[in-house]
């Protein structure tokens, strides 16, 4: 690629990740690479449904979507997509999966420095293969961030923390499309869906809980989730009339630019926690059989609430032992309380 000077620029290609959450995360990745001298274009293969999501980070030139469903392994497409790259003249590629299948568009499209960690059957896809020191790059924010470093950089690195774009057209057209039209109450924002599993998911009676409380003290409540987060979402309005029940009837850009209008997130462990963090909102996350310290909330705006019982965290999409304590046991008022300080330190 040529500057308008007639100067090279060099260019980055990134593979990034499949989940919302690491998708946000990678933004620090990007601001990093942004950071070298001279500063290289980035571009990154990503699945289509992240497209919305990389369009709102500036460090993106190019997003390049992955025609390949979540899980699929679709090698003759990986192929074709990276071939497709060959003459765009990366110095380097950075794959963030550690699968051997998200390395193949990376070594398809020629680039000569393909760098990586040690993953399934990556020697020869891979060049510049890296050790994962697990211990010293517990976050995964970390070990994104680490792969813009050199091998014997100190790790771990420093974070720059993600920041996306918003839109305030796209925001008063969402409000107005989506009849959320009184702009003086306060907000509160409740993501009560986790894409992981039940094992994420704060129960449905805390959360309505909390939007009786706000909907009483004249804040609007708006519940964001996917359609697969209806039923959940359904059981929070019908406990707690008055709230805008919102799960399926947004696209990914409208949320991004919605949650940015909130007073307060309250979230589980989610790939929208990592969005309503990038907007700078104040956000309480809720971690149950999730480790906070391996995806937290990259903003100090935030209250991060686990019991921290002995089966926590398990990593497990279900609970193993059958009661989900480490949700149940963590009682609304412990969330109003944290709501309350986190408030008074913003004020």
């Amino acid at each position: 690629m040529l500057s308008s000077s007639g100067a090279h620029v060099p260019a980055v290609l990134v593979i990034g990740p499949a989940w919302v959450g690491d998708m946000v995360m990678a933004q620090s990745l990007f601001m990093t690479l942004k950071q070298r001298e001279p500063a290289p274009a980035v571009d990154v293969i990503a699945p289509a449904w992240s497209l919305p999501i990389l369009e709102r980070m500036p460090e993106v030139r190019r997003p390049i979507p992955l025609p390949v469903g979540h899980g699929e392994l679709a090698l003759g497409r990986r192929w074709h997509l990276g071939r497709s790259l060959r003459d765009a003249n990366y110095q380097q590629a950075i794959v963030l999966p550690r699968s051997a299948k998200a390395a193949v568009p990376a070594f398809a499209s020629g680039v000569p420095r393909r760098t990586g960690y040690r993953g399934e059957f990556r020697y020869g896809l891979l060049n510049d293969i890296r050790p994962l020191d697990r211990q010293r790059l517990y976050r995964t924010v970390d070990r994104f961030v680490a792969l813009a470093h050199a091998p014997d950089a100190p790790q771990p690195p420093p974070i720059p923390e993600p920041r996306l774009v918003i839109s305030e057209r796209g925001r008063d057209e969402a409000r107005i499309a989506l009849g959320l039209g009184n702009q003086e109450a306060p907000v509160l924002a409740l993501c009560p869906g986790a894409e992981y599993g039940p094992s994420k998911r704060w129960p449905a009676e805390h959360y309505a809980e909390i939007a009786r409380a706000r909907l009483a003290a004249g804040w609007q409540v708006w519940l964001f989730g996917s359609r697969k987060d209806r039923p959940v979402t359904q059981a929070i309005a019908e406990a707690a009339p008055g709230c805008a029940d919102l799960a399926g009837r947004t696209q990914l850009g409208q949320a991004i630019d919605l949650l940015a209008c909130a007073d307060l997130v309250i979230t589980n462990d989610s790939g929208l926690m990592h969005i309503a963090a990038a907007t700078g909102r104040p956000v309480i996350a809720v971690y149950g059989a999730s480790d906070p310290g391996y995806t937290p909330p990259l903003t100090p705006r935030r209250r991060i609430l686990h019991l921290g019982l002995e089966c926590s965290p398990c990593f497990q999409r279900e609970c193993p032992l059958g009661h989900l304590n480490c949700l149940r046991k963590l009682a609304p008022e412990q969330v109003l309380e944290a709501a309350d300080a986190l408030h008074a330190e913003r004020h």
